[in-house]
């Protein structure tokens, strides 16, 4: 009998000899013959790159571009409420540099730089960016909306470069395209260069689809027009706009601009990668190990199509190896709801370091080995006698200490030891169609909990949505101490007319508002001394079908603790509206918002 061996594979190909049997599939019918090689379309001229070597050993300047980049990839771009909270988010955890708008595209964003002109809101060392094209009318609007900032300014100059661009979107040949591209920058230096606190930012955008001789000679020609020096840096920005290569092209193409530019000592080299292939995380790393200083980027990688690179991930990837971030996350839910808030966007569960799941292990084998290393690691911290939190991390399955950004142990634990009882989440949304947030599911795993501690029976799905029901509806009309007794709503001309009335306790309540029905209640609570804080919204359904009702999920805050309520009814509205209300009666029962606890079991 002849034995079949699997096929080697090297850079060159498979190595000669090796049968294939154990890969014997058809092609595909994907026309892949339509696509070319990177390699045939960018030569980089890197022949031993020094990158491979090294090894990261600080934190690069982080730049959110959210308020730009990641705003124009929404499809509900942000109001300028939710954009001064995303601002002032990134301020809190430490960004020294943020990217704040495209003003010349925008009254929106011009009106941001405006109020960052005319306020407070930006510290001192925060430096503001703004984003232009190369055009001199768009040139002078954002230079007119910085004036009068007195924060450093970077004022961010872009031109796609690439050949397909150059043909196909602006139909210029090289030289004619760097006609106006310099023409852009003496625009620039004409309208700010007699500003002290401004600097310039070139972005040859499509840098990665661009001839590397061209680029460089472009980016050689912006340096010496904004005559950079160490006290003036010009940043060089070099964005993968679309990705197209494994990451280590990507870092062969940087290592070779950062090796081969005049006034080097003088520019700032910078990195925007986006995620179209999936490893946006990665090319960024390599960027950084091949010679950029600098990292643009979205909080959880918003942005077109794919997304930017996720500049929260790197940042705890460095964490995770033992190098400062520079950016605190020691909060992370609260960032998240942030973003997820401003964005309009939910952070999916398995998302590095921020999803809901990703502390969370379903596997018994994994379960028992958290379990164990927690107690193994409680145990060293005692010996030594030192916290917890200041001896080395060494849990397994669990790359960093969930502690380290807000999480707790107990939703570590809690919720796994219910799945090895068929699952909660599964029992309800397989009978009766309810999808609860991974953040409900642990609340609502300890109630259970209590129950199974208290009767020792196992719960059916109907027992377990009894059991909900008591723990988070509002109960019976007519037995709450606050009740709505009116609400009305409409809208014109893009206005809403809320007339919201409460009886709390015997006493009467009511507003009259131009905000929506649930903002509307909250101030009317508020004004009754009942303060709702809401922090997320989550919208499911009872059945399914035309007999189905809305079920509304509302997570609130009270002192500084977190809880949920909930509302059913066959319109959203009213739903959400009674979930509100729930919570407004739980803080009622409780006496007050620091008093708060979990409903008795009957």
């Amino acid at each position: 009998m002849t034995a079949s061996f699997p096929r080697i594979i090297t850079p060159d190909g498979p190595v000669p000899g090796h049968a294939p049997a154990w890969n014997r599939q058809r092609h595909s019918r994907m026309p892949s013959h339509r696509y070319s090689d990177v390699h045939s379309r960018v030569d980089v001229p890197v022949t031993r790159p020094e990158w491979p070597t090294r090894r990261l050993t600080a934190a690069p300047l982080w730049v959110p571009v959210d308020l730009r980049d990641g705003n124009q990839a929404l499809a509900e771009p942000m109001d300028p409420a939710r954009k001064r909270r995303f601002f002032e988010l990134m301020v809190a955890m430490g960004y020294k540099e943020i990217e704040v708008g495209y003003p010349s595209a925008s009254q929106t964003d011009y009106d941001f730089v405006r109020l960052i002109a005319q306020s407070e809101i930006a510290p001192d060392d925060v430096t503001i960016v703004v984003f232009t094209p190369a055009r001199r009318d768009l040139i002078e609007r954002t230079v007119a909306s910085v004036r009068g900032i007195t924060n450093p300014v970077v004022i961010h100059m872009y031109t796609a470069t690439a050949p397909t661009w150059r043909d196909t979107v602006l139909g210029y040949g090289r030289d004619e395209l760097k006609d106006l591209i310099v023409a852009g920058g003496r625009d620039v230096l004409e309208l700010a260069g007699d500003l002290p606190n401004v600097r310039f930012e070139f972005s040859p955008e499509v840098f990665n689809l661009t001839e590397p001789d061209y680029v460089l000679d472009l980016c050689d020609t912006m340096t010496a027009l904004w005559d950079a020096t160490t006290d003036r840096p010009v940043i060089l920005n070099l964005p993968a706009t679309v990705e197209i290569a494994t990451p280590n092209v990507y870092a062969d193409q940087i290592e070779y601009m950062h090796t081969n530019l005049a006034r080097r000592d003088a520019v700032i080299l910078s990195v925007h990668p986006h995620n179209d292939r999936g490893t946006g995380i990665a090319c960024a790393e390599l960027a950084v190990l091949a010679g950029a200083q600098r990292v643009e980027g979205c909080l959880f990688g918003n942005g077109e199509r794919t997304g930017n690179v996720d500049i929260a991930t790197l940042a705890l990837n460095l964490h995770a190896q033992g190098i400062d971030p520079m950016i605190d996350f020691s909060d992370i839910d609260e960032i998240r709801r942030t973003v997820e808030y401003c964005n309009r966007l939910e952070v999916p569960a398995r998302h590095p370091y921020v999803g809901d799941l990703v502390h969370t292990a379903f596997s018994g084998t994994h379960q028992d080995a958290i379990k164990k290393g927690f107690a193994e690691h409680r145990a060293r911290a005692a010996a030594q006698g030192r916290p917890e939190g200041e001896i080395a991390w060494k849990v397994p399955y669990l790359p960093i200490d969930p502690a380290d950004i807000g999480r707790s142990y107990d939703a570590v634990i809690r919720v796994n030891s219910q799945s090895g009882k068929g699952g909660i989440a599964y029992l309800l949304e397989t009978e009766y169609g309810i999808e609860l947030p991974r953040r409900l599911q642990i609340d609502f795993a300890r109630t259970v909990q209590q129950h199974t501690d208290s009767t020792g029976l196992e719960f059916t799905a109907a027992q377990l949505w009894a059991v909900f029901q008591d723990a988070y509806l509002r109960r019976a009309p007519g037995t709450e101490p606050i009740v709505l007794t009116e609400f009305s709503t409409s809208e014109t001309g893009g206005r809403a007319d809320t007339r919201i009335a409460l009886r709390i306790d015997d006493d009467e309540v009511s507003v009259h508002t131009e905000v929506g029905p649930v903002e509307a209640l909250t101030r009317a609570l508020a004004a009754g001394g009942i303060d709702v804080e809401v922090l997320s919204l989550h919208q499911t359904s009872v059945g399914a079908g035309s007999q189905s009702e809305a079920l509304t999920l509302v997570e609130f805050r009270t002192g500084a603790d977190v809880h949920w309520a909930a509302g059913r009814d066959r319109s959203v509205l009213t739903a959400t509206l009674a979930a509100v209300m729930a919570a407004a009666n739980d803080l009622w029962r409780a006496g007050s918002p620091a008093g708060v606890q979990p409903r008795p079991i009957p």
